[in-house]
């Protein structure tokens, strides 16, 4: 359609939402359908950010708010980073955003310029390279592979990095795959970046609070000092608080960027919502006691389901260190016959096939830039995901 910006060409649909709308549309016809698709936690919102939201209501805070945010929150997200990261922000170098999403977009939109590259690792979350496209920029895709747990290798991010180089996109714990840098791994891929001064790093460390075992998080410009005046680090409520529809993300940076990230954010949607943000700042300052709890939740997911699926024929399911995914290859189906007589080529007739087979919504891994793959969401009970595992069981059992 003539009427439509050119920028739309470059653009795909998001894949996680699609095969969510998939997931309830089949359900909305009666099919029994197991939907591991969407990265949302199951659990409720604490009840004592629900008060926060509440209190605040009844207070008036219901009026537009700040741009960058109201200063209880930006000075609220200046001690989270201090006290759980040890980096010192002025909390005016701070900003909050709708989401995570929008401090990524406005990001991008104040710093590239046509032809401006942007290296993200594959696999990536589907938004990255989206919103580097709408901004102008062009993304430059790094594989990573199953053996090296998904992460991104020092010699790769070399050979990657070009004079048109201006962001790293670095996520870590990762969606999809769930990898999660250890500090001696992240400064080998800070040793590379201080080599190369024009390149900025934006760390989107959303899963934060979302590993397990004995590791350690760990982000870039707290494992490299000399790196924090090129990086933008940015993180938000939405998993480890169980906050998803609250909309709510932040990020601390340069003034500089972050004063140009205010400008068109002022332009676009101004402030975040009032009574959101009041909620987030309790979810930053107040109790904490719950995260513990919740993660030995999601580890116990995380075990049962990597299990499960390592018994299952032809996949192969890494342990990840954090978030709430498993990545696992379907490389070993590929090129067998479905039950329907659909001969599997793709990671996305794989996924096709289980979901109109057995009805599980997984997502293929082709949308997030590594194959053959599928994304698995494992934040839902464990019966629902024993169950989910017991049918690819059964359709990875049936092809031949």
């Amino acid at each position: 359609m003539a009427f439509l910006a050119n920028a739309l060409s470059r653009v795909k649909p998001s894949a996680t939402i699609a095969v969510s709308q998939k997931a309830r549309e089949l359900k909305a016809k009666g099919r029994d359908v197991i939907g591991l698709g969407a990265g949302e936690p199951d659990f409720d919102t604490p009840d004592n950010i629900k008060a926060a939201a509440i209190d605040a209501i009844n207070r008036g805070e219901t009026k537009y708010t700040p741009v960058s945010g109201i200063p209880e929150l930006r000075k609220a997200i200046a001690a989270k980073f201090k006290r759980e990261n040890n980096l010192d922000y002025d909390w005016q170098q701070t900003i909050v955003g709708t989401g995570g999403k929008q401090i990524l977009f406005n990001a991008f939109m104040a710093t590239l310029n046509p032809g401006d590259e942007v290296v993200i690792p594959a696999p990536y979350w589907v938004s990255y390279p989206e919103m580097v496209a709408i901004c102008g920029g062009t993304p430059v895709f790094v594989a990573t592979t199953i053996e090296n747990g998904f992460k991104l290798q020092p010699a790769d991010l070399e050979a990657a990095i070009t004079p048109k180089t201006k962001w790293l996109m670095f996520n870590s714990p990762s969606n999809p795959s769930g990898a999660a840098y250890s500090e001696a791994e992240l400064k080998a891929l800070t040793e590379v970046l201080m080599r190369h001064p024009h390149v900025w790093i934006l760390s989107d460390d959303m899963y934060e609070h979302l590993t397990y075992g004995d590791f350690v998080f760990t982000s870039p410009a707290q494992v490299e000092p000399a790196l924090k005046d090129r990086t933008l680090t940015m993180n938000g409520v939405s998993k480890a608080y169980a906050m998803t529809g609250w909309r709510i993300g932040y990020a601390a940076g340069p003034m500089e960027l972050i004063k140009a990230m205010d400008m068109i954010q002022g332009q676009q949607t101004s402030g975040a919502c009032s009574i959101a943000q009041w909620a987030a700042v309790e979810a930053l300052n107040g109790t904490q006691d719950f995260i513990p709890k919740n993660k030995e939740i999601f580890r116990g997911r995380r075990d049962l389901v990597v299990s499960m699926l390592n018994q299952a024929k032809g996949i192969q399911c890494p342990v990840p260190e954090g978030a709430f995914y498993v990545y696992p290859s379907c490389a070993g189906c590929i090129g067998k016959t479905a039950p329907s007589g659909k001969v599997i080529e793709t990671d996305e007739d794989f996924v096709t096939e289980l979901l109109e087979t057995e009805g599980v919504a997984v997502v293929h891994g082709s949308a997030f830039g590594l194959g053959p793959n599928f994304r698995i969401s494992y934040a839902t009970s464990e019966e629902q995901l024993e169950e989910a595992c017991n049918r690819i069981q059964r359709f990875c059992a049936a092809l031949r």
